[in-house]
């Protein structure tokens, strides 16, 4: 009897099985759509070229008058210049120039094209998860918002951590917010649109190195075009030798003009590696000693040589956001910005409602923007008397 219930049962699979079977045409087609990567959602204002592996400002334009200036001025020097000074003096400069002129070159693009420390913004778990450590620690009832600031000691020195309402993050020591491109930059120095790009703690190295290597080329061009004019109008007259070679002139009046803002700005640059500051620091006086005597840098080691050892040799850290990364469908959603309105005094059921309509707001922009091999977060609330790492770590 067992037998004959258990050969009833697989006739009756298989006659399911071939039933379902008998009509390929019903089955329904399964469209492959294609993976999305990371940086096409990307929720801060940038331009992403090479399938995201180059990333950029919004605003651009100024980048590409930066470049043109650099390879018209350099092209009419290699091109007027150079072939009547390799002959008369020696066939050295156009060497020297040419190495200046890569150098110079590969540090733009370099400082243009990279990620400059953005920090990734928090999802939507972690941003009420913040909010409800917000509330616990500072006892908020009411409609009242609490305090979106917290202290650090940092070497003996008290440092206040900021509330980020776009990015939903306490900012970690020396980052700030880019009103430009919308994203919290880590050890942010500025936004320079000569670059096309934020200059952070990524590509700051290179930024520094691609100024004073232009303070170097021009100072260069300007001098031996200025040779070139003189030694021509010896043997011609300096009106002939004016005709003779136009380009000069053009040469002269851009260097003329550039070389001073170049150079004043390589030495306020060196001036701040050199007591490990940031511009964004100094303009707002951070650590001047008109806010108190006990006002000091807890980021300076103390010596110029190793300031700058620190901010130009140090090693770089990687990016904390995977770009180039597939979207995944699992992914949490980022948190949206309230641009400073809190929910604070609303009922239950309107926080619930309010949160359910930006999170279906921002349905295609994920959370993932992580790269895989860094484990950041936001940092932890602390109070003041809580230590952070000294700038070794």
């Amino acid at each position: 009897m067992h037998l004959g219930v258990s050969e009833s049962m697989r006739e009756c699979e298989y006659s399911q099985i071939s039933t379902r079977s008998s009509t390929p045409m019903e089955t329904p087609y399964k469209k492959r759509t294609p993976k999305k990567r990371k940086w096409e959602s990307f929720p801060g204002r940038n331009k992403f070229y090479c399938d995201g592996r180059i990333m950029m400002a919004k605003q651009t334009g100024v980048f590409y008058l930066t470049l043109v200036l650099i390879l018209v001025t350099c092209g009419l020097f290699f091109t007027f210049d150079c072939p009547f000074l390799a002959q008369t003096l020696t066939p050295v400069i156009p060497v020297i120039g040419g190495v200046l002129f890569m150098f110079v070159l590969g540090t733009l693009l370099r400082t243009s094209f990279s990620d400059p420390g953005v920090l990734p913004r928090a999802t939507p778990d972690e941003a009420a998860d913040l909010e409800r450590q917000i509330d616990v620690a500072n006892g908020s009832t009411g409609y009242r918002p609490p305090p979106r600031t917290k202290e650090v000691v940092i070497n003996g020195q008290t440092v206040k951590l900021k509330y980020c309402f776009t990015c939903k993050i306490f900012r970690p020591p020396r980052a700030s917010h880019c009103s430009l491109c919308d994203n919290c930059v880590e050890r942010f120095d500025h936004h320079c649109p000569w670059v096309g790009n934020c200059v952070g703690r990524r590509n700051y190295r290179f930024f520094y190195m691609f100024i004073l290597s232009l303070s170097f080329l021009t100072i260069f061009i300007f001098a031996f075009v200025i040779t070139h004019i003189i030694l021509r109008s010896h043997q011609t007259g300096f009106l002939n030798a004016l005709k003779d070679s136009p380009a000069s002139v053009l040469e002269v009046v851009v260097c003329f003009f550039s070389v001073w803002s170049i150079v004043g700005l390589s030495g306020f640059h060196t001036y701040l590696i050199s007591s490990n500051q940031t511009t964004n620091e100094d303009i707002k006086g951070s650590w001047s000693s008109k806010r108190g005597k006990d006002n000091y840098n807890p980021y300076s080691y103390g010596n110029i040589f190793t300031n700058c050892c620190a901010a130009l040799c140090g090693p770089l850290p990687p990016s904390l956001i995977d770009r180039r990364g597939f979207i995944q469908s699992d992914t949490p959603q980022l948190a949206p910005p309230t641009n400073g309105i809190t929910m604070y005094g609303a009922t239950q059921s309107q926080q619930s409602h309010m949160v359910s309509e930006s999170e279906t707001e921002s349905v295609t922009k994920t959370s993932a923007f992580r790269a895989p091999n860094s484990f950041y977060r936001p940092p932890p609330l602390l109070s003041s008397s809580s230590k952070a790492p000294s700038p070794s770590s």
